[in-house]
């Protein structure tokens, strides 16, 4: 609006100079200036104002071009494109919101990408992990359903490696149902007044037979007073007992499993270490990935392989609590840290 005033104006003063001199030269005595000249005054006037409009717009227009080009650009799915204005006015925020745009639709596409590709790591992931134990059962009884056995002794094996392959089966479904009600959208916890010192007592007193087992010695460090806190203690309790497993299978044998208590002003943390095979930087980032398993090669051969979502299951009840899990990797000591605030929201 301001350049069509000033187009109006300055074309506007032009025609008046111009009628002015030829006031001040006496032009209008001359009859073809009096007679013509009024058939020139309004064109003369348009003209001037159109070439004056141009003059003050001709920049829009370049910059409105510029922004066509790059929507153009953008509608043909080059989100990485940016409209690159130098202007401090409503055309400059056009193109800022248009590149805000642009940014946010890509990161939603990355996303859906990432979610997508997560899906189907998903399935694959789930398909391999039960496929495994599955075909073994099927394979067994086949042999036992056939008579494909020796005698007694054959026999009752046969049963005992279909049960623990039903067994490692049912695990891993419950992993998969455990994980999948923890990452939903309603996962809801059930806190209550808990003594975490008897709870940790209570899990190792357990756990503590099959360390043995596996030539593994607990070494405690819990203190011996109650520790009052908030929590979900089944939750809790299965995301201690994954990492205690975790520790007990990529531990070197024989080994130790050392477990501690620090009590903090807001927070407790719970800590586990043990010593087992350095992993790599990659391997190390992605640890807490579902379905993702270190090299087997690893892992104890008297334990049978997990479903991969362990660690997982456990960073997601750890988060659901508003703490935190870390793992500090050194050389050949891996320290899992669970970080709880003493405080619990209802």
């Amino acid at each position: 609006m301001l350049r069509v005033v000033l187009s109006a104006i300055i074309a506007a003063t032009i025609n008046n100079c111009l009628l002015l001199f030829l006031t001040k030269i006496d032009a209008w005595e001359i009859e073809w200036i009096k007679n013509y000249l009024p058939y020139f005054i309004t064109p003369l006037f348009v003209a001037t104002f159109i070439l004056t409009f141009f003059f003050f717009t001709r920049r829009i227009v370049k910059d409105l071009m510029s922004l066509e080009r790059g929507l153009q650009t953008i509608s043909e799915g080059n989100l990485s494109y940016r409209v690159s204005l130098d202007r401090q006015d409503e055309l400059e925020r056009v193109a800022h919101n248009i590149n805000l745009m642009t940014e946010r639709l890509q990161k939603q596409m990355l996303k859906e990408r990432e979610i997508e590709n997560s899906k189907m790591e998903m399935i694959t992931g789930i398909s391999h992990d039960l496929r495994t134990p599955l075909t073994s059962i099927i394979g067994y009884i086949e042999l036992l359903r056939s008579n494909t056995f020796q005698n007694e002794e054959e026999y009752n094996r046969f049963v005992h490696n279909t049960y623990n392959k039903a067994i490692h089966l049912k695990k891993l479904l419950d992993d998969l149902f455990e994980y999948t009600k923890l990452t939903s959208v309603d996962a809801k916890l059930d806190y209550k007044q808990v003594d975490l010192y008897q709870l940790v007592d209570q899990l190792l007193f357990d756990f503590e037979p099959i360390a043995q087992e596996n030539q593994i010695q607990l070494h405690r460090d819990i203190g011996d007073a109650p520790i009052m806190i908030r929590i979900d203690s089944n939750k809790i309790a299965r995301a201690m007992d994954n990492l205690l497993m975790n520790a007990l299978k990529y531990s070197f044998k024989p080994g130790i499993i050392d477990v501690r208590i620090k009590r903090e002003t807001t927070w407790i943390t719970i800590e586990i270490e043990n010593n087992g095979t350095p992993l790599t930087n990659e391997q190390k980032s992605r640890l807490f990935d579902r379905f993702y398993k270190v090299d087997h090669s690893r892992s104890s051969e008297g334990i049978q392989t997990g479903s991969g979502l362990g660690l997982s299951i456990s960073k997601n009840i750890v988060e659901l609590h508003h703490g935190t899990i870390t793992l500090d990797h050194v050389d050949t000591r891996f320290t899992f840290t669970i970080t709880l605030p003493i405080d619990k929201p209802d």
